[in-house]
């Protein structure tokens, strides 16, 4: 169950956003729960933009106190919460600007789910994957991604939690399962469980097979599908073998600096 309703923006911030939806959140889980549900998720997405001074404080406080709000409601309500801090892939900013603000994101999440009470262990991450912006001029191999993931996690991730599940935010399958199973191959004795959670990667190689040809082709989809599930799965075991180039950041060019090349 998806209880979040309505994105605000935040006055003042430069576009920052919160979720709406946690004043009725304690009736409506009730609900849910009546209906059979036992899991809930909350998104609360963020943006890096350098210049603009994005996430401000005011929005990563604002965002993870709620997160950690819900996440007592649903547990007071009998539903196992999943909070989704989302970091958006697009921007300029380095990976090493992706890891100091993720790890500022993470720190104010766990602080405030402890300060609220909520079971740590009765909880599950759903963060995206640190890497460097879409349009982020510097490259970066899927092993310096890699590590500095499990950076981040060794800085912030409670071991209290027992894992993360890592959402595709814009990847392509490849590229997710090359850095999920890049994270697996070097967390060495890291206590926690690193998975996926993806919907997008998964779904649309699905739904590419139907253009164009006006209904839905099953056998296709279905043996895709199996496959698709063999690599994430190998990769949330550090076992997916990937291919050169899959993973890695390529440095974006500038439309000015490639007319002048």
């Amino acid at each position: 169950i998806k209880p979040h309703l309505k994105i605000y923006t935040l006055p003042g911030t430069n576009g920052d956003t919160v979720m709406q939806g946690l004043d009725s959140l304690a009736v409506r889980c009730k609900e849910y729960y009546e209906g059979g549900a036992r899991f809930a998720k909350w998104r609360s997405p963020l943006v890096i933009d350098i210049e603009k001074g994005c996430p401000t404080d005011l929005a990563i406080k604002a965002n993870m106190r709620d997160l950690a709000r819900y996440a007592l409601i649903c547990q007071s309500e009998g539903l196992m919460p999943i909070v989704e801090p989302d970091v958006s892939l697009s921007g300029t900013h380095t990976l090493e600007q992706a890891v100091d603000i993720n790890i500022k994101i993470q720190a104010e999440l766990f602080k405030a789910m402890i300060d609220h009470g909520v079971y740590m262990p009765g909880t599950t991450l759903k963060p995206n994957i640190i890497n460097p912006g879409r349009d982020c001029p510097v490259s970066y191999t899927v092993e310096e991604i890699a590590e500095a993931n499990i950076y981040v996690l060794e800085q912030s991730f409670p071991v209290a939690m027992p894992g993360a599940n890592f959402l595709s935010g814009g990847q392509t399958l490849e590229q997710g399962a090359a850095r999920l199973s890049a994270m697996n191959k070097v967390k060495g004795n890291a206590p926690w469980n690193l998975s996926f959670s993806w919907s997008q990667a998964i779904q649309l190689p699905l739904l590419d097979l139907c253009k164009g040809k006006g209904e839905l082709q099953f056998d296709e989809m279905s043996k895709l599908y199996v496959e698709e599930l063999k690599i994430a799965s190998a990769a949330a075991l550090g076992a997916h073998c990937w291919n050169d180039g899959d993973g890695d950041h390529v440095g974006k060019v500038k439309a000015k600096e490639a007319v002048l090349a």
